[in-house]
């Protein structure tokens, strides 16, 4: 039985979108940067790297599906961040974004990563944004890669 597994080696001429919340700016930018470092250090030119802006988490879902309707891009990252307040707006934003970007990749065949921080403080979203727990921009740069690579082996 053969046996499939993606490499962080972009598939050629693969472009990539990168759908950044521009709320809670600093936390989102570390996210951005980290993302593009990464593609960057495994071989993906800055040229094939969009960049989208959209207000909040709310609204990256139907950013990623008008990309992924246009069939340009291997994959997604959705980078983002959700602060819990004190009200149940955090539960609504933050699970119906993960619902949406999971719905764009089945719904499309593209794979979407979830880089949409939910956390409790802003120091939790300063730790892996680059702090302590490394940057999930930068991972969700890598897996986008990886999967990328491993859906052009599938095809």
């Amino acid at each position: 039985m053969p046996h499939y597994e993606g490499e962080l080696r972009a598939p050629e001429a693969a472009r990539f979108a990168i759908i950044a919340s521009r709320w809670n700016p600093r936390i989102t930018d570390a996210l951005v940067t980290g993302a593009r470092q990464s593609l960057a250090g495994n071989g993906v030119a800055d040229t094939a790297v969009d960049v989208i802006r959209v207000p909040g988490a709310w609204e990256i879902p139907v950013a990623a599906a008008r990309i992924a309707a246009g069939s340009q891009h291997a994959a997604i990252i959705a980078l983002g961040c959700v602060i819990r307040g004190d009200t149940r707006h955090y539960e609504h934003v933050a699970d119906r974004c993960a619902e949406g970007l999971m719905r764009v990749s089945l719904d499309f065949g593209i794979p979407v990563m979830n880089g949409v921080l939910a956390v409790e403080r802003i120091e939790d979203a300063e730790v892996r944004a680059g702090g302590s727990h490394g940057n999930k921009g930068e991972e969700a740069a890598l897996a986008a890669i990886e999967m990328a690579q491993l859906l052009e082996q599938l095809a």
